[in-house]
């Protein structure tokens, strides 16, 4: 497996998030991916990662569909690409209905649809194509506009990979068909095929294997001494994934919700959500089970850490995206250190 992680350049001290990328190179890290959300944006940390990084593989993840027009996005990829020296991956991901209408003030109908036109219009104007489309969701040159179809002037480079973050069965499928990676959250190995078989169907139907699609997961990494520490550990993260299962999105489309009910707690998943809308987050908390911390994690002691990280191996994770935790830099590095050299033993 090759070994990634996430940033996001308002997650704290900017100038400590760039020397811990910095020094996630100097360990072997892979790639660093930079997030978006409802923070700051991906292209801007990149440029500067770009250039004060020499090997690594830097990727937006994710650019949110729908709050740049795609020849915005094949821009940035384009610029991004030619900054790195050729290392940069393009994310991209529908979000949601809180972020994208909430916030961005677009409507979220389509995603699938968008998603699908976005990458088809970026892939053109990637190509150095005269860029006219008419979709259903994007329409270029602008209709009954005086405008003319145009391609960028950037030099072309229409190798760029695309990742999609995805989590619908449809958008699963989408991603099969169309994209080099996958970007997927919310995994648990024991129930791979709530994920795969929708990436197998799309990979089929454009006669591709999955061989072809870089399968890229990603968990929180966290080392405990013995069975104490370790159930402390669980006990600090069931808000957060009673947050993710109750809170994230909206009361009608929860996609982090819908993962989980898709791999066995259905259940479960409903009665945490139900808690935490009705405001008993405290309660909702106290029904999350160890059992769903310690699926979609990496937590535990070394053996069981690397033990773990055979079985995501095992069940098709190609890149395995570490989220270190640590309360300060050198923490959070020296987690991320022990994480690298466990991956790298398995080859």
């Amino acid at each position: 497996m090759r070994t990634a992680t996430t940033i996001e350049a308002s997650g704290g001290d900017w100038r400590e998030t760039v020397e811990f990328v910095r020094e996630a190179e100097g360990l072997g890290l892979d790639v660093c991916w930079v997030a978006e959300a409802w923070g700051s944006d991906a292209p801007s940390a990149l440029g500067y990662l770009a250039a004060r990084t020499e090997r690594i593989l830097l990727g937006s993840g994710v650019i949110q569909v729908g709050t740049r027009s795609p020849v915005a996005i094949a821009q940035a990829a384009l610029t991004l690409a030619d900054m790195s020296q050729g290392r940069f991956l393009l994310g991209l991901g529908p979000s949601g209905p809180q972020v994208i209408e909430g916030l961005h003030g677009v409507a979220f109908a389509k995603p699938l649809t968008r998603t699908r036109e976005t990458v088809e219009v970026i892939r053109a104007a990637m190509a150095g194509e005269k860029v006219s489309y008419s979709g259903e969701t994007v329409a270029i040159p602008r209709p009954g506009g005086e405008g003319r179809p145009m391609r960028l002037s950037s030099a072309p480079n229409p190798d760029i990979p695309i990742y999609l973050a995805t989590m619908s069965p449809r958008m699963l499928a989408l991603t099969g068909r169309v994209a080099d990676g996958w970007l997927g959250t919310s995994f648990v190995p024991e129930g791979a095929e709530a994920y795969f078989s929708h990436l197998d169907r799309g990979l089929a139907e454009a006669g591709r294997a999955r061989a072809d699609l870089d399968v890229c997961q990603g968990a929180e990494v966290a080392f405990a001494a013995d069975a104490g520490e370790l159930a402390a550990m669980v006990a600090e993260r069931r808000k957060g994934l009673a947050f993710s299962l109750g809170g994230m999105g909206t009361a009608g489309t929860n996609f982090y919700h819908d993962a989980y009910s898709r791999q066995g707690w259905s259940e479960r998943a409903e009665a945490v959500r139900e808690r935490w809308q009705g405001g008993d987050r405290d309660g909702a908390a106290a029904l999350v089970t160890d059992e769903m911390v310690l699926g979609t994690t990496l937590i535990g002691t070394e053996e069981m850490v690397a033990a773990r990280l055979r079985v995501w191996r095992d069940a098709g994770v190609d890149t395995v995206r570490l989220y270190p935790a640590g309360d300060t830099l050198d923490a959070r590095l020296q987690t991320l250190a022990r994480a690298v050299a466990l991956v790298h033993a398995l080859s």
